[in-house]
């Protein structure tokens, strides 16, 4: 037998390291609910009980306005098909969507109201078709009801494809804080149809693929050249140029996630939320009139000029002409480059403190220092901020 150690005061020490594993199951595909295409029943090949299982199924009310009766009578149909290998469906739901069912508790009550409702256990699912924020917020429902049931994933828009969907956080806004509230918690499942974006708005269509850009220049310059070569025929929606861009981003952020070393970010540094200070704080100055896409876009171009103009206090820091690629890719992509908010540079810089105490305490900011060469840094010069933001309002 061995005796535990301990210190001079004789207190036993019991310290362990806890590291579960967790699958994370992503798939891209089109056309998920034709009863043909057998990507969603292989999602749930993994349980031997799968039949024995039940689920909710809540839809986006933007996605469900956009496809009419037809999405509830294709999914009830696919779930026939392949029953034997599908839970069973408890009930669906079509549930308010964008960034303000995140504005207060009554989505997530309501997952955890159906969750009792129909006797989900921990190991039966619900099923989330949405936008980003929606799913934000049924999975923090997902997260808490018996401290976890299994969620799985179906994302409807860009961001929530190329970025939103392949974390594993969840959570809500308070206090005019983004994302005050939340949990860590890795999906049972992530389903991407193509078939799904066809009917976005334009707008919402382009602002995702600003979450593609931000990881392009944090780790992979050609990617950021492919991004920059087909802008144009992005912006227009030529699913033949954005479609694999959507999918490389989604695999950058996956990986970072997977093999990063730090999936719950208990670390200081969080380099995936480059231009997010900044983004998170004109989305709420604007009460979340500014969409994440657009919002995320606007930090991008703050950070990155904040980084160019580091060159004048020392040498190594984004060029001119990396910063001025970088300016006319994301306008080519049709995402805004300028903002009146940035006027209000106190309110703006009041977002670096709510990054901190988001981080848990020690600022750590991710910068370039050229295309795809990140540098954290822990203090920015307020005066570079505030010149960066004058150009930018």
């Amino acid at each position: 037998m061995v005796t535990p150690p301990t210190d001079s005061h004789h207190t036993l020490l019991l310290d362990s390291t806890v590291a579960p594993k967790f699958p994370h199951r992503v798939r891209f595909t089109r056309g998920a609910f034709d009863a043909a295409n057998p990507a969603l029943r292989n999602l749930f090949a993994a349980d031997e009980a799968i039949a024995t299982r039940r689920a909710v199924v809540l839809i986006d009310d933007g996605v469900a306005r956009a496809h009419g009766d037809a999405l509830e009578t294709k999914l009830r149909a696919y779930f026939a098909a392949h029953a034997t290998s599908m839970p069973v469906i408890a009930e669906i739901c079509v549930v308010p969507g964008g960034e303000a069912v995140k504005q207060d508790t009554r989505l997530c009550d309501l997952v955890v109201e159906l969750v009792e409702k129909h006797r989900i256990c921990r190991k039966s699912f619900v099923i989330a078709i949405g936008g980003g924020a929606m799913l934000d917020a049924v999975g923090f429902g997902s997260a808490i009801a018996h401290r976890g049931v299994r969620l799985v994933r179906l994302p409807t828009t860009v961001l929530a494809q190329d970025d939103a969907a392949m974390g594993v956080k969840n959570g809500i806004n308070r206090f005019g804080k983004k994302n005050f509230v939340g949990a860590f918690a890795v999906p049972f499942a992530v389903l991407c149809d193509e078939l799904l974006l066809e009917t976005l708005p334009d707008a919402v269509f382009r602002a995702g693929f600003s979450e593609a850009v931000k990881i392009a220049l944090l780790k992979d310059p050609a990617f950021f050249a492919e991004i920059e070569q087909n802008a144009e025929r992005i912006a227009a929606r030529n699913l033949d140029a954005a479609s694999p861009v959507i999918r490389r981003s989604a695999e950058l952020h996956l990986r970072h996630i997977a093999d990063g070393g730090d999936p719950f970010e208990s670390n200081a540094a969080r380099p995936l939320d480059f231009g997010h200070w900044a983004a998170h704080r004109l989305e709420s100055m604007s009460d979340y009139a500014i969409s994440h896409g657009d919002a995320v876009a606007l930090g991008l171009l703050l950070d990155c000029r904040y980084s160019n103009l580091m060159n004048s206090k020392a040498e190594g820091w984004l060029s001119d002409a990396d910063y001025a690629r970088i300016c006319a890719c994301i306008k080519r992509l049709g995402l805004p480059t300028h903002h009146p908010l940035f006027a209000d540079q106190d309110a703006l810089l009041r977002g670096l403190d709510e990054f901190r105490e988001h981080l848990g305490g020690t600022l750590t900011i991710t910068m370039l220092r050229g295309i795809g060469r990140g540098v954290e840094i822990h203090e920015l010069d307020t005066t570079l901020v505030r010149a960066a933001a004058t150009e930018l309002a």
